[in-house]
């Protein structure tokens, strides 16, 4: 299948550290502790939204503020303190207190699972062939006080968006090869949606992936089924590669006219 082998050919090449920067991913590798990582993992992703520059400048901000050791830093925080010390921050229209609302949100429920991880795997069962639902239940739980609804940076379950900040954040922290550096070892790989954006999705188009006209969840686990023809235990492999090659504008004989 020459779509198969032209998507691995690429998987095989991008594969590498060397061509993360610039990506928020980035920020991860700097924290082998998981309590850190998937603090840090779920702050990055969840600020990945305009201009690469912007969002790596911000979540600098964040981390650093943090420093050195996110996980304590929230433990020992209070409410206050947490809404004191970002009230400053802005990035593109998510201001300071919804930043911090996350922060605290984040706090919460460590504080009733244990870990992020944990809350997440009480909404996955065995049975299930996605993420989606336990994504959504993680999602709810992340928002789960009225007073503090950080819409910005956490999708609402009842939303009919492709989750792509959410998903994104799954990648990082189930996949683990060279580029993402994992760490959710209890989850199958087999399980994630593709992080559908404008540029995936326009390039899913061309490649027959789907035939959906919006950029939706739908269209995200459709995408995500044509590429488990590639690869079932693993679909969104190729995520960062093609992301890589709309970045970077390199000519590629099957995808060319994906990246113009």
């Amino acid at each position: 299948m020459r779509l198969k082998e032209e998507l691995d050919r690429l998987y095989l090449y991008y594969n590498n550290r060397k061509f993360v920067h610039p990506d928020p991913l980035e920020f991860l590798y700097n924290y082998n502790d998981m309590k850190d990582r998937e603090i840090v993992g779920l702050v990055a992703s969840s600020l990945a939204y305009g201009r690469v520059t912007q969002i790596l400048r911000s979540v600098s901000l964040v981390l650093a503020k943090m420093s050195p050791t996110p996980s304590v830093f929230l433990e020992k925080s209070s409410t206050t303190l947490l809404y004191r010390i970002f009230s400053d921050f802005k990035h593109r229209f998510t201001t300071g207190m919804e930043l911090s609302c996350l922060l605290v949100n984040i706090k919460d429920v460590i504080m009733k699972y244990g870990s992020l991880n944990a809350c997440f795997t009480t909404g996955l069962k065995k049975e299930d062939k996605t993420i989606l639902t336990a994504a959504l239940n993680f999602a709810k739980n992340l928002n789960a006080s009225q007073k503090r609804r950080c819409s910005s940076l956490m999708p609402s379950p009842a939303g009919g968006s492709a989750f792509k900040r959410l998903n994104l954040y799954l990648r990082w922290m189930v996949r683990r090869d060279n580029v993402d550096p994992g760490g959710w070892d209890n989850i199958s790989s087999s399980k994630l949606i593709i992080p559908l954006d404008t540029h995936m999705y326009r390039i899913s188009l061309k490649l027959g992936l789907t035939k959906r006209k919006q950029a939706d969840i739908r269209t995200a686990l459709e995408v995500t089924d044509s590429f488990k023809r590639f690869d079932k235990n693993d679909p969104v492999k190729y995520d960062f590669a093609l992301t890589r090659l709309g970045m970077n504008k390199i000519e590629h004989t099957l995808l060319k006219e994906c990246i113009t």
